[in-house]
């Protein structure tokens, strides 16, 4: 039986069309993939995401036990922001990414991926000490996301809240739009500006629909999966399963900025995390543009004459840039810009070369 989110009832209603992702039924699309993805890179579009995990971590000793299974320094957050970090094991490979939102000195929460809420959470506990009360609140929480650079011109027609005070990676946990009570983070999985919205479960129906409804004159979409994929490919965001997983590692998938070796705690992974951030991986994480014609797709082999030299983590023609793209996970000797290597698509080695990455970035 597959997990379905508090808004599955109103899918319907808008044209999803759902697929089965990690035992989730989820929309992959409600109109087209090609026009959600242009809605939130030109106006707006709204995500039903509650599907990821929440984890509450509360007590006196929770600042202390994040810094020890955090690759990322929490010292540095403080009450109203939020911080991208890391899990690792002590191999180095990536148990997940999250996000720890800090409510107060003894209380955080952590955002975690849906595949990895039952997994993360027994990891958490399992190093668990002192004054550290988890618990998981996935079940009670829904998460919108509204992105798009209309985002917060939409949003703030439902409240009082002035949403520009609220900056890149802050939130606040006392907004209410039209009676729904909601914490909102200025953060997203797009490469554009928006929001991430939490509220009660039993709310998001409401909410869903209120948002839609304040964005209807600037054309905001109800968006599926499949544009949450392409908006976050071609800002090279990365995805857990594909980027990162318990055999890929935070600094071979480029993430050194979240690994903090130089904070004093010593957390889990950080030995072989430091030493391949001072000596360098053996492979390492690229973007890749195909020279001729095809679609680097996940899973496809990447060659150098005929050494096999790596794997297409996440591939598609983007609908930004309208070219066929891809991340590759490589040998790092290839790794250079304008490098040329071949993919083989079904059967065919095809030629492309190695790109600089982010493939987009939004203009400031």
């Amino acid at each position: 039986m597959l997990k379905r989110t508090p808004l599955f009832s109103v899918y319907a209603r808008y044209g999803a069309k759902t697929i089965d992702f990690g035992g989730w039924e989820l929309p992959v699309q409600f109109s087209s993939i090609k026009e959600e993805h242009e809605a939130v890179r030109t106006r707006a579009g709204l995500f039903d995401v509650s599907h990821m995990g929440e984890i509450e971590v509360k007590g006196s000793d929770s600042f202390a036990f994040l810094q020890k299974v955090m690759t990322n320094d929490v010292a540095k957050l403080t009450e109203g922001r939020a911080q991208y970090t890391l899990m690792c094991y002590e191999n180095g490979g990536t148990v997940d990414d999250l996000l720890i939102y800090k409510k107060a000195d003894d209380y955080y929460l952590l955002v975690v991926n849906a595949a990895n809420i039952e997994k993360d959470f027994e990891w958490l506990n399992q190093h668990a000490f002192g004054d550290v009360e988890l618990v998981n609140i996935s079940t009670e929480i829904a998460q919108l996301a509204l992105q798009g650079p209309l985002a917060e011109h939409v949003l703030q027609k439902l409240t009082e809240v002035d949403l520009s005070q609220i900056k890149f990676f802050g939130f606040r946990d006392d907004v209410e739009f039209q009676g729904v009570k909601s914490l909102v983070s200025r953060t997203g999985y797009t490469g554009e500006d928006g929001f991430e919205i939490y509220c009660r479960a039993g709310d998001a129906v409401t909410l869903w629909k209120a948002i839609l409804e304040a964005g209807k004159e600037e054309g905001v979409l109800p968006c599926g999966l499949g544009a949450r994929d392409t908006l976050r490919f071609e800002a090279t965001l990365p995805l857990y399963g594909q980027e990162l997983s318990k055999d890929i590692t935070p600094i071979e998938a480029g993430l050194g900025f979240a690994v903090k070796t130089n904070k004093e705690v010593d957390f889990i992974g950080k030995d072989v995390l430091k030493k391949q951030k001072e000596e360098g991986t053996l492979r390492k994480l690229v973007g890749i543009e195909m020279i001729d014609k095809g679609i680097p797709r996940h899973g496809y082999q990447v060659f150098s004459g005929d050494e096999e030299i790596g794997v297409i983590t996440t591939g598609t023609q983007s609908p930004t840039l309208k070219k066929n793209i891809g991340l590759a996970l490589i040998k790092t000797e290839f790794s250079t810009l304008d490098t040329e290597v071949e993919v083989d698509i079904r059967g065919r080695r095809l030629k492309a070369k190695v790109v600089e990455t982010p493939f987009y970035k939004r203009a400031k």
